[in-house]
């Protein structure tokens, strides 16, 4: 007698992770057949809810804000530190005005003007062009008459700080390009052609300043003199000989208000416009079966509606409790109607798979079994990836973030009740077999001696005989008769193979040629003010940089020979760097220096060194602002070089680089770096940092939410994979793009990176889930169920985002780019990679782990 012992414990199954996948789906079919037997309830509540909420954006106008420093800024970068250390040892004097020691945002206007026949701009007529401009200017006064810019102005010696290129000129004196301190004019004259001597013979641009005092009680006049400077502006455009771009350096909070103010105000107006705009895409493929009872025109309206509820709800209760609101959180409401259509999509596929002659609440039932599984997956990575990004290091991601995972917790929500109990609804007139336009009662079949128009516009309802099911549209039976046999032929997959390669070779080359850094105009309007003045800025003034403070953080020993030779031999190294002036060079010491030998002092005694410093700064009194100077002992000083060329983002994380590199060599003292506009280059040396960091931790929670969800450790691991390989073509097809890797693009890269997911877990999950014993057959049923509503929600979230590519606004062209990327990535590995993949690793399991194991027992002992 023999017994046959068949080990299926070898089987698949268990070895499945999916702990939590078996008790959800009993729950969700529970939901289901509820949302089924009591739809009203589920629709009204959420629009009850949806309208509650809607009542934060009258607190819009007090959560605004968009501040540049405080919301694009790393919040505890290392120059904010810096400018701390150096507010509390030199603080502002305001009679000794001085721009390049200024440490904050002063309030100030520029102008940039250019000659527009690329002639001299320092001569006539052009020039007394600029002089009338500059009258005109310093002639507005605000407060009914009561303050002009002389009643405003920053101040040295008692003197409103001038332009005094304009005095040089008009006096015809020689000027030496680019001069030195304090005469030095390679940041006010562009496109300059000197003599071999350095004399100026010509230039193509001159630009201007109009400084304003920091007085606390002048900071309302200051402010709308500011605006009477624009108002002026905005119609001085420029004559016959010149072109002329302003700036004002409140500007961009102002443009950035107006920007988010215009948007969120209007989001009504866009909901309504989207519902009639984004469906269309969705209508076309609802609508490829003509069926005048089976098709889903209303539930295309309803799911974008569903997500429209829930980017309002979301945006209303975060108003609600004060959180603030920055123009990236605009671009959220996109991403919502985007993960909303994709829902909409799996769901309308699964109740397509069921019995048309079930009751409702059991095709309900079988739906939410299916199609909410795959719905939660997706979410909950979604939802776990923002809030891990609430503590990014950029405060306007953390606002974006915060808004956008309680929006998709809405939308899922929104989309298993408001959205669920619609479906249900129209299945009610499914079932009556009503016309989805009058809702009256149509026959099924086409009556006797009835006319083609009657045929076509008043006969519906035809399902599949053999099935029971709706009859499967053009498309799906394409996925299952033609695509899904075609791509699991063997030398197709080896073509897939060749293919994925040589995408990953590119997408890895061109990752080596990303380019860093941000323009800050670029958070404004292409044809804004900022913007036209920055290019021209760019254009004509990028020879020469920013003045950077170069600061010896503590006490030091100045009157000693050793260290001080030592100390200047550090400082000698940074004028040695090739993006640094060498002859643009201040230094009190060397002015003091020079000062000790004139007047035969021994300034290598400590006494002597100090008693004298005052008399020193009686001839030279702007130079008292570089010391910290306090009884006997100095406890910080600070000296300043000229950087030039820095003519790109790129050179300025290049610069910012070498500097901080210089300071860090030198060991007879500590160095610091700083110049205002530091503050905002610290991002470099964060974005790239937190880029890995948020697409690791994506990661991770997706490995982890798969493992718990999807019925196979190996699946899981396949979706992980994706989100790398999606990550590596979007990286490298953004240089590709004109895409730098800003702290704009981190936001929204980051945002896009987490939809990777989506496709390849809802194929992973269709595939491991199908019924089918091979794995060619198991991809063929997962593309037939899945590869269309895939197809569906990549096209249609692409066309409804390509509203983005024709914006006035950086940000959201770049949203759209990104957006595309990981939509069309994401759309190719969820159809051709991952099905290719998950056969050869489960044929290749097959082959190697046999099923059963037969074990044969001789009862005779033999």
């Amino acid at each position: 007698m023999c017994c046959t012992f068949c080990l299926a414990g070898l089987k698949m199954g268990c070895r499945r992770t999916d702990c939590l996948a078996t008790p959800l789906s009993g729950l969700f079919e529970k939901l289901g057949s509820l949302v089924g037997s009591c739809p009203l309830y589920f629709f009204i509540i959420p629009v009850l809810l949806s309208a509650a909420l809607s009542g934060g954006f009258l607190f819009l106008k007090d959560r605004e804000d968009n501040d540049l420093e405080r919301q694009f800024t790393p919040k505890n970068g290392p120059s904010k530190v810096t400018r701390a250390f150096v507010g509390e040892n030199f603080p502002y004097n305001d009679t000794m005005f001085s721009e390049e020691r200024q440490y904050n945002q002063s309030n100030f206007a520029s102008i940039i003007a250019v000659s527009t026949d690329n002639s001299n701009i320092l001569a006539k007529p052009a020039f007394e062009d600029i002089l009338r401009l500059n009258n005109k200017i310093l002639n507005i006064t605000v407060d009914s008459g009561r303050l002009g810019f002389n009643d405003l102005c920053a101040r040295t010696n008692g003197e409103c700080v001038s332009n005094d290129i304009l005095k040089i000129v008009s006096d015809k004196v020689a000027i030496t390009y680019p001069g030195s301190s304090p005469d030095f004019f390679g940041s006010v004259l562009g496109g300059v052609i000197t003599d071999p001597g350095g004399s100026v013979i010509s230039a193509q641009a001159v630009k201007l300043f109009y400084y304003l005092g920091n007085q606390e009680s002048s900071a309302d006049g200051s402010k709308s003199w500011l605006r009477g400077f624009k108002a002026l502006l905005s119609d001085e455009m420029g004559s016959e000989h010149t072109d002329v771009r302003f700036k004002l350096n409140i500007i961009f909070e102002a443009l950035l208000q107006a920007k988010t103010g215009e948007i969120v105000r209007t989001i009504p107006v866009i909901l309504c416009v989207l519902q009639l705009c984004l469906p269309l895409p969705s209508h076309l493929f609802l609508l490829d079966r003509l069926d005048n009872v089976r098709n889903k025109v209303w539930v295309a309206v309803f799911g974008v509606l569903s997500s429209a509820l829930a980017a309002l709800s979301s945006l209303g209760l975060l108003l609600y409790i004060g959180v603030p609101l920055v123009i990236t959180v605009a671009n959220s409401i996109f991403l919502i109607l985007g993960i909303g259509l994709n829902n909409m999509f799996i769901m309308v596929s699964d109740w397509q798979h069921t019995n048309v002659a079930d009751p409702v609440p059991k095709r309900m039932a079988h739906t939410y079994k299916e199609a909410v599984m795959s719905i939660t997956i997706t979410a909950l990575t979604d939802v776990l990836k923002f809030f891990i990004g609430i503590k990014s290091d950029f405060p306007s991601v953390q606002s974006f973030c915060l808004y956008t995972s309680i929006s998709i917790i809405f939308c899922y929500i929104y989309t298993i009740t408001f959205f669920g109990a619609f479906l249900a609804l129209n299945g009610r007139r499914e079932a009556s077999n009503r016309h989805w336009l009058t809702c009256m009662k149509i026959p099924s079949d086409n009556p006797d001696h009835s006319s083609k128009i009657y045929n076509i516009c008043c006969v519906g309802g035809d399902y599949d005989k053999n099935t029971g099911a709706e009859k499967k549209q053009p498309a799906s039976n394409f996925f299952k008769d033609y695509y899904g046999p075609f791509l699991i032929k063997p030398w197709v997959k080896g073509a897939v193979i060749f293919l994925y390669l040589a995408y990953l070779a590119l997408s890895i080359l061109g990752c080596f040629n990303i380019q860093q850094g941000t323009e800050l105009y670029d958070l404004a309007a292409d044809e804004s003010h900022v913007t036209r003045f920055n290019q021209k800025d760019r254009q004509y003034f990028s020879d020469y940089g920013p003045s950077v403070m170069v600061i010896v953080n503590e006490m030091f020993p100045y009157w000693n020979k050793t260290k001080r030779d030592q100390l200047q031999g550090c400082l000698e190294e940074f004028k040695q760097l090739h993006f640094v002036e060498e002859k643009v060079y201040t230094s009190w010491l060397d002015s003091y220096l020079t000062y000790g030998q004139q007047r035969h002092l021994n300034l290598d005694d400590k006494d002597v060194f100090l008693k004298n410093l005052k008399d020193f700064f009686n001839v030279f009194p702007f130079l008292k602002q570089d010391l910290n100077l306090t009884g006997d002992a100095i406890y910080a000083t600070r000296f300043f070089i000229q950087t030039v060329n820095i003519s790109s983002a790129n050179m300025e994380i290049k610069m910012l680089h070498d500097l901080k590199t210089a300071a860090g060599r030198c060991s007879v003292a500590p160095l610091s770096v700083y110049n205002r506009e530091f503050i905002f280059m610290d991002q470099y040396d964060i974005v790239v940092s937190s880029t890995i960091k948020n697409v690791g931790v994506i990661t991770t929670v997706m490995l982890v939410v798969s493992l718990l969800l999807i019925p196979n450790p190996v699946c899981s691991l396949w979706v992980t994979a994706s989100i790398g390989s999606v990550t590596v073509g979007v990286t490298g097809f953004m240089s590709a793009w004109d895409v730098s890797l800003d702290s704009i693009s981190m936001i929204i890269f980051t945002i896009c990176i987490g939809f990777t997911v989506d496709f390849s877990a809802h194929m992973s999950y269709a595939f491991v889930s199908s019924k089918r014993q091979s794995p060619d057959d198991k991809a063929v049923d997962a593309l037939s169920n899945l590869g269309y509503p895939i197809l569906q929600g990549a096209l249609s979230t692409i066309l409804g985002v390509s509203v983005l590519a024709s914006s006035n606004f950086h940000t959201f062209r770049t949203f759209f780019k990104l957006f595309f990327l990981v939509m069309f990535f994401g759309m190719v590995h969820g159809l051709v990679f991952i099905p290719v993949f998950l056969t050869i690793t489960f044929s290749f399991k097959m082959f190697f782990s046999p099923q059963k194991i037969v074990i044969f027992i001789d009862t005779n002992g033999q």
